[in-house]
């Protein structure tokens, strides 16, 4: 792992805290006094931290504590030595566990023992100084936040985490102008940061109301990154994660175009159908439901366009449609019976009328138009004999 987690941290958890920064050191200190000895039962003893009961008799002891896989502690962690890649996995490890106190002792340990032991790699320490901003984060500490990622950004310029980290610090400040700064620069590294385009759109939308059109005026410079940096950004393999996260996004963000989209059509489509001009509106209707085939109002619509073009059997067809997704629809049933109509089957028309009344007795256009069918069925069938 990297950073101690690939989103962005917010606020909370970790419980209240101490931390004072010694002056020029990554040195971090926690409050407090000497470890509270563990109090012993009769009968029961503490080895190692976990619990033991001892036999009546004096016979064996019984461990309760279950076996803790520590594997992760021996993972690589760049170019740091042993001692000190285990200070940062286990960081890691007490992050994940939402453990951002004990996290953040990890790390500083971890950027104590890198000056200790005279290793500059900017990457592991920006690296440290990042994931140690994350832990200060969460326990609400946003100016040791800011301060650790500045360190970070010092050593690996234009970094996004540290970057995002201190543009959540800022916010939290309300210190918005600098935040803006710090999420505008994200996302010239990387523009599909959603979480960094929310942010602009909310603090710009909050900074002209609070100052007016000449806003961006007062603005401190935003950085240009270079092109080089994004380049390399978009050359640089992305974790599993990562991946997942932008493939969600992307499909959010196409179902959104597809929803808004689908709205426009539709608004246009019914009022196309109010102004009379039918074949247009039949139009919008079709490439509706080309993006929502299951959608039965677009058949019911559509059909509506149909019988005014006098082409009854596609209007019979749509109301078709429509009652295999609905079939109880009664608007369904009074279009297609209108269709049957044109189609002079007047027959099928009666009985899809019928259909209606049961379903809505108070549909007077549906009486008037039985009465009519059923009178141009019986002209029909006197005629013929």
């Amino acid at each position: 792992m990297g950073n101690a987690q690939d989103k962005p941290p917010g606020s909370g958890g970790g419980g209240g805290r101490s931390d004072q920064a010694a002056a020029g050191s990554g040195t971090r200190s926690r409050g407090g006094g000497g470890a509270e000895k563990p109090h012993r039962a009769p009968g029961k003893g503490v080895v190692n931290g976990s619990q033991r009961e001892n036999s009546p008799a004096g016979g064996q002891q019984r461990q309760h504590s279950p076996a803790v896989d520590t594997s992760y502690l021996d993972a690589p962690a760049g170019a740091l030595p042993p001692h000190l890649a285990r200070l940062k996995n286990a960081g890691n490890q007490l992050f994940k566990n939402g453990q951002f106190g004990d996290a953040l002792e990890k790390y500083t340990q971890a950027i104590d023992g890198c000056a200790e032991a005279g290793i500059d790699s900017p990457e592991d320490l920006g690296i440290l100084y990042s994931n140690r901003a994350a832990c200060f984060l969460k326990d609400g500490n946003s100016t040791e936040c800011i301060q650790d990622c500045t360190k970070a950004l010092e050593l690996q310029p234009y970094s996004l985490k540290p970057l995002l980290r201190r543009a959540m610090a800022y916010e939290t400040l309300e210190r918005y102008k600098k935040a803006y700064v710090d999420y505008k620069t994200v996302l010239q590294v990387d523009t599909g940061v959603q979480s960094a385009r929310d942010s602009v759109h909310r603090i710009t939308k909050m900074l002209i109301d609070e100052e007016g059109p000449q806003w961006r005026e007062n603005l401190p410079e935003i950085p240009t990154v270079p092109l080089s940096v994004q380049l390399e950004h978009r050359d640089k393999p992305v974790s599993a994660e990562v991946a997942q996260a932008r493939a969600a996004r992307a499909a959010q963000d196409e179902a959104t175009k597809k929803e808004a989209r689908f709205t426009l059509l539709k608004r246009e489509g019914n009022d196309l159908v109010k102004k009379g001009t039918f074949q247009k509106a039949m139009e919008k209707y079709t490439e509706c439901l080309a993006l929502k085939p299951e959608e039965c109002a677009l058949y019911t619509n559509r059909s509506i366009c149909f019988l005014k073009l006098n082409r009854f059997e596609e209007a019979k067809q749509d109301c078709d449609s429509a009652l295999q997704l609905e079939p109880g629809n009664k608007k369904a049933f009074y279009r297609r019976a209108l269709a049957y109509k044109g189609l002079q089957d007047y027959l099928s028309a009666s009985s899809d009328l019928q259909e209606v009344l049961q379903l809505d007795p108070n549909v007077r256009e549906a009486e008037l138009e039985l009465e009519e069918v059923t009178d141009s069925s019986f002209q029909i069938s006197h005629t013929s004999l």
